[in-house]
């Protein structure tokens, strides 16, 4: 009898775990999130670092599944991109030139004609930025981006094209990290 509660325990408590967030660099990643009533499932999540230094966490939800580069930059479903800081040497500066020099590799020919869109993104980084802030970034095709910070609606930026562009600085073929691609995309 006390062999069988065990593995009623055990399996009781495999499946709670299966269900709970992801910790990654002190950051809970959440299995699944709901913007504006719209669940979104992790695909995956990984660290952004330079010079050997974590700067964010950063993960992807989607409602699609399966999820790929391709499906989320150009499918119909929406999803998010969530960046977690968690170095206090990220400020509004050094994200805004990050992010600039993202979008000059994800927009190609299309960077000038993006340009009032793009100002008007990267003016979600101008406050202050400290330690254990969360940009979510929401994709909905068709429409555009909303920005969040720390679960406030910053802005809509509208348009698809700025969409894919800026879905493409984690996700496109010049991506800002390699291997947070794939961690993203859970590969």
């Amino acid at each position: 009898m006390k062999t069988l509660t065990l593995i009623a325990a055990l399996t009781a408590s495999l499946s709670f775990s299966a269900h709970a967030a992801t910790d990654i660099a002190g950051v809970s990643v959440n299995d699944q999130i709901q913007l504006q009533g719209k669940p979104l499932n992790l695909s995956g999540a990984g660290i952004r670092s330079k010079f050997f230094m974590d700067l964010y966490v950063g993960s992807l939800y989607s409602a699609a599944d399966p999820v790929d580069a391709d499906s989320v930059i150009h499918g119909e479903h929406a999803s998010a991109i969530r960046l977690n800081i968690v170095s206090g040497l990220i400020t509004s500066d050094k994200m805004i030139d990050t992010i600039e020099e993202g979008f000059e590799n994800a927009a190609g020919d299309d960077f000038d004609a993006l340009r009032p869109q793009i100002d008007r993104f990267i003016a979600v980084f101008n406050d202050k930025i400290v330690e254990g802030d969360q940009f979510t970034l929401l994709s909905l095709p068709g429409a555009g981006i909303e920005a969040y910070k720390n679960g406030q609606l910053l802005t809509l930026v509208e348009g698809e094209r700025f969409r894919q562009a800026l879905l493409g600085i984690w996700l496109g073929n010049k991506p800002a990290d390699k291997d947070l691609k794939q961690e993203m995309l859970g590969q």
